[in-house]
């Protein structure tokens, strides 16, 4: 069973709150840098809308984030040795009690070109065109399946059922190519369409959908100038400044899941975070051998793995891990649980953030201790909107499913703080601008007309923007991938 390391949920509020300075959870600690292929992003929560069904709610884990579409020739694929995992907490205890666990598989045929009478391995992930349909692979070299298991109950030992193909009832996926480019896709939305697939969730009587694939990042932050300490104007124009990641990509996780499948019994809201884990051990053979590359059964990989799945990565509610924890204490938080969150609750009811703004640019901090205001927001959720009747405080991303959703064009980026009570931290859609809305919160905006809130009613802001119109209104809503050749 995986060992866990507990870490502060006050501190978490207090992560995203006074992260709203940062991306939202890009290479955040010092051991996630080295194992960018299980850096959970970004975590995504919301009633589905736009062209897909109210009564579902899509769930999408991003992971191996600041992706330049040209890195070829092995591209982005995902670990095999890794597991990634979606938690949902449906009666507020602080403890998962369903999770979908995603694990990847590599595909590998010894594709060889004759050259002066022998045959050679080429050099390339492809040798052909690509799609537009899901099974045009004969011309791939290295390609990915994938499984989706339902766990109920605590993930490493709840039950286990495989989540299936509705179409033919297989319980293994394709994973798309990344967009290698034009030449080898020629449609790439088209071929990345082919690979959503419905599905049969068990114990579900609906049908469900997956994606697993690469997508346009749909963050949106000021990246280099906020953490070169907050070198821009947080009280300028919304739109000001570039989002510095827009020109990358990510790979994204989803799921379309009906609420009826995600809820337990009168109570209405859900919790969620993603994690990511790796096998405890890791050799590294001097001397590999081609023929493990290719699936030989004798041969010798570049390393072998093993023990139990130790958590690695950690993601709900966006910006907690990045800014607000201290550096020391950012490895043990992709390690922690949401039940044991508290150790760090000074990080929460005493954020940082507030203090360096007021040095940096004169502004004034609010003077509220303890900041019980985030601890709401964070970590029990808002009475009414998020809260869940028997509440145990914890960091994660929060939903209430009753809340209708509001179309695409009504979308306020601002969420909650604008009135659109169907968007941030009411669960987390794609075009909500939650740097903004973390910002202004560290900042004090939830403390109103108290005398000791500083500047509170200031428009806070990292100067780069996003919103709904930037994405589909289909599952999976992430835009497709910039093309690694776009000619």
């Amino acid at each position: 069973m995986q060992s866990r390391i507990t870490i502060p949920a006050a501190l978490l509020s207090a992560a995203i709150v006074a992260s709203g300075a940062s991306a939202s959870s890009h290479r955040e600690a010092p051991f996630i840098t080295h194992a960018p292929k299980v850096d959970g992003s970004d975590f995504y929560m919301f009633r589905s809308y736009g062209n897909e069904s109210d009564a579902t709610v899509t769930l999408i884990a991003n992971y191996l984030p600041l992706q330049d579409a040209y890195g070829g020739p092995n591209y982005f694929d995902l670990d095999t040795s890794a597991v990634y995992e979606i938690h949902i907490d449906n009666n507020g205890d602080a403890v998962e009690d369903i999770t979908f666990q995603f694990a990847f598989d590599d595909v590998v045929q010894d594709l060889m070109v004759p050259v002066n009478g022998e045959m050679v391995s080429v050099p390339l992930k492809n040798i052909g065109a690509i799609g537009p349909q899901a099974d045009g692979t004969s011309n791939v070299y290295v390609r990915q399946t994938y499984t989706v298991t339902r766990i109920a109950g605590e993930r490493r030992s709840g039950n286990t059922s495989s989540v299936t193909n509705a179409a033919n009832g297989s319980a293994s996926f394709m994973k798309p190519l990344d967009n290698i480019g034009n030449k080898s896709i020629t449609d790439y939305p088209a071929y990345a369409a082919d690979h959503v697939y419905a599905v049969t969730i068990p114990g579900c009587a609906s049908q469900g959908k997956v994606f697993a694939g690469q997508r346009k990042e749909g963050f949106a932050v000021n990246l280099g100038e906020v953490f070169d300490l907050v070198n821009t104007n947080p009280v300028g124009p919304r739109d000001a400044e570039a989002n510095v990641i827009a020109d990358k990509n990510v790979t994204s996780l989803a799921l379309q899941i009906p609420i009826a499948c995600l809820t337990s019994g009168s109570e209405p809201v859900i919790g969620a975070w993603t994690t990511a884990s790796l096998p405890q051990a890791r050799i590294l053979n001097p001397s590999p051998t081609a023929d493990a590359f290719i699936g030989g059964s004798t041969g010798k990989p570049a390393a072998i793995q093993g023990g139990a799945f130790t958590q690695v990565s950690r993601l709900g509610m966006p910006l907690v891990n990045e800014v607000v924890i201290g550096l020391k204490d950012k490895d043990r938080f992709n390690a922690s649980h949401p039940s044991g969150d508290g150790q760090f609750a000074t990080y929460v009811t005493n954020p940082a953030l507030p203090e360096l703004l007021e040095a940096l640019f004169g502004v004034t901090a609010p003077n509220v201790f303890p900041r019980n205001d985030l601890v709401q927001v964070f970590l029990t959720g808002v009475p009414g909107l998020t809260q869940p009747a028997n509440v145990t405080a914890s960091e994660m991303l929060r939903l209430n499913t009753t809340v209708a959703v509001t179309p695409t064009a009504s979308q306020s980026n601002l969420g909650v703080l604008a009135g659109d009570n169907a968007g941030f931290p009411n669960g987390r859609r794609p075009g909500d601008d939650v740097v903004d809305i973390a910002l202004r919160a560290a900042m004090g905006v939830l403390l109103g007309s108290n005398p000791d809130a500083g500047d509170n009613t200031l428009p806070y802001t990292d100067g780069a923007i996003v919103s709904a119109t930037d994405f589909d209104e289909a599952f999976p809503y992430l835009k497709a991938p910039i093309a690694g050749s776009p000619n």
